[in-house]
């Protein structure tokens, strides 16, 4: 066995540092100057997972100081259903896909080989899938919440790596540096027709179908496939989720001018909030944003 080789193997491998972006994190929500009750829900949190080398007599190349694993998740969900409903749509849906994640035995916190890639990739559509069920479960189990479903968009970083998952017509955006990309793909009827190529985001056909769903969490069945992706973060990247009530207000170079322009993420989600309710909002309206930097 030849112990130098090996040696200077591992120390090949461990040179290469956990990958660390913290991030500026801000959400707001607003009911809206039209709906009664406001339908959206919304989640921002961290998690993480470290290993700090304490004393050894190891080289330094050997280990490192610190292993530090964390990941930031952003996730919204805008409700839909008689009464009440839809707000029980939208908490429910967070509510169990925090359940679901927690139960995780093997939590995969760095994406360095493509197996666990994967496997999160894999493991998200069943998230989807599972929470509808649990959605169809409780409207099954009381008829006032017959009907009752919702949007739901996630985001997650784990190290550099960004995992998105994403059924109906919220979104997600991310700017990187002048451009702002829409990540997400709306699931309406609207956006069917131009995908069709029968229409474009201007016709009015188009745009008096933008609010027709044609998939939501607790109605899903075997030929609806969530949106799952996987792309990579860098320092200066901001990531957006919103729902409709944004997006049906104001266009996206807007939001680009004020994501480009304020001062913090809070600041931002803010002036986006105040933007819509100034333009009408006519629904309720929610925003989360995440500015990420890479760590020194």
């Amino acid at each position: 066995m030849n112990t130098h080789k090996d040696l200077r193997h591992l120390s090949e491998a461990v040179t290469e540092t956990w990958s660390r972006l913290t991030a500026d994190l801000g959400a707001a929500t607003h009911t809206g100057r039209v709906r009664r009750n406001n339908e959206d829900s919304y989640l921002l949190v961290q998690f993480g997972r470290s290993l700090e080398r304490l004393a050894t007599n190891l080289d330094e190349t050997v280990i490192q100081r610190n292993y530090d694993l964390r990941g930031y998740g952003l996730l919204v969900a805008d409700g839909m259903g008689g009464m009440a409903a839809g707000e029980i749509a939208s908490r429910l849906a967070l509510a169990n896909v925090v359940e679901l994640l927690v139960e995780t035995s093997d939590w995969i916190l760095d994406l360095k080989r493509e197996k666990d890639a994967r496997t999160v990739l894999k493991r998200m559509t069943q998230r989807f899938f599972q929470i509808d069920n649990i959605l169809k479960d409780e409207a099954r189990a009381d008829d006032t919440l017959e009907g009752m479903g919702t949007t739901l968009t996630v985001a997650g970083t784990l190290g550099r790596d960004l995992i998105v998952g994403h059924i109906g017509d919220s979104r997600a955006y991310l700017l990187r540096g002048e451009t702002l990309k829409q990540l997400t793909t709306d699931h309406t009827l609207a956006q069917a027709l131009i995908d069709a190529g029968v229409a474009t985001s201007d016709d009015p056909a188009s745009r008096s179908m933008r609010h027709v769903l044609t998939a939501a969490i607790g109605s899903l069945d075997d030929r609806i496939e969530p949106q799952v992706q996987r792309l990579r973060v860098t320092g200066g990247d901001q990531l957006l989720l919103c729902t409709d009530g944004l997006t049906a207000m104001i266009d996206d170079e807007i939001i680009a001018n004020v994501l480009r322009s304020s001062e913090s993420a809070q600041s931002a989600c803010q002036e986006l909030i105040d933007l819509a309710l100034g333009a009408g909002g006519s629904d309720n309206v929610t925003v989360l944003l995440a500015r990420f930097t890479e760590e020194s």
